[in-house]
């Protein structure tokens, strides 16, 4: 099985680009799903890093895989399937 991981440069800037040409098979990093302002990575989701963690501990949010002791990711599947539930069912 191949580990893929979205890079920034799969996700475009909001301003008039598609924001979801990601892998369809993957794994996405914390920081890509909520973006960063100090890499000017945009936000698929836009929440703060703790209302995202309680989110997953709630169960409002995917469930993290965890690749090793210090690398956790959420699979892409997971997350476009979140966007599109919290958007009525269109594809985000």
């Amino acid at each position: 099985m191949e580990i893929q991981l979205a890079t920034h440069s799969n996700t475009q800037s909001r301003l008039g680009h598609d924001l979801h040409p990601l892998p369809s098979l993957g794994f996405l990093r914390l920081h890509q799903i909520i973006g960063d302002p100090r890499t000017g990575a945009p936000a698929l989701i836009p929440i703060k890093k703790s209302t995202w963690w309680a989110g997953v501990k709630s169960g409002r949010f995917p469930r993290p895989v965890k690749l090793g002791p210090r690398v956790t990711v959420w699979r892409v599947e997971d997350i476009r399937s979140f966007i599109a539930n919290a958007s009525g069912g269109e594809e985000a």
